[in-house]
């Protein structure tokens, strides 16, 4: 990879776009540590854990997604851009709305499509593929416990 041709104004672009409205999607669901801490879990994961995970997994799709831009894939980044969506729908759904049927529902189409995703930005660029495998496997352990917390509740 040449770093003469990476664009990093686009690239401080596609990594901050993730990290910035899932703060603000944070910022507006206050009191989610206290809602959190009062349900049945399959085991107790320190709330503190999710916000440092979510920013890293939102700067790396970013990266993922500037390489796939890059490429020029406009289906591979509309679907991108649909999963971001349905990634920051989650949290006012689960703990805005404290409905944990909806947000296990949430859940599972958000697995569904960053599978999609990462299967489509593999296609287009390898890096990105891999670079989304972390977000894969993190949006699977969290649709198994948002089940788990629904079924424990």
């Amino acid at each position: 990879m040449d770093l003469r041709k990476i664009n990093f104004k686009s690239l401080l672009f596609y990594s901050l776009i993730p990290l910035m409205l899932g703060f603000i999607v944070a910022m507006i669901i206050p009191d989610y540590k206290d809602f959190y801490s009062s349900l049945n879990k399959p085991f107790n994961l320190p709330a503190i854990v999710f916000p440092i995970v979510w920013s890293i997994l939102y700067v790396v799709m970013g990266i993922a997604a500037y390489f796939v831009d890059e490429e020029g894939d406009d289906k591979a980044i509309r679907l991108y851009y649909i999963q971001l969506f349905v990634n920051l729908l989650w949290t006012p759904v689960f703990f805005g709305l404290k409905s944990l049927l909806w947000g296990m529902i949430v859940a599972l189409l958000l697995a569904i499509l960053v599978i999609l995703t990462a299967i489509k930005f593999y296609q287009s660029r390898k890096l990105s593929g891999y670079l989304m495998i972390p977000y894969v496997i993190w949006s699977l352990f969290a649709l198994y416990l948002t089940i788990s917390i629904y079924a424990l509740n």
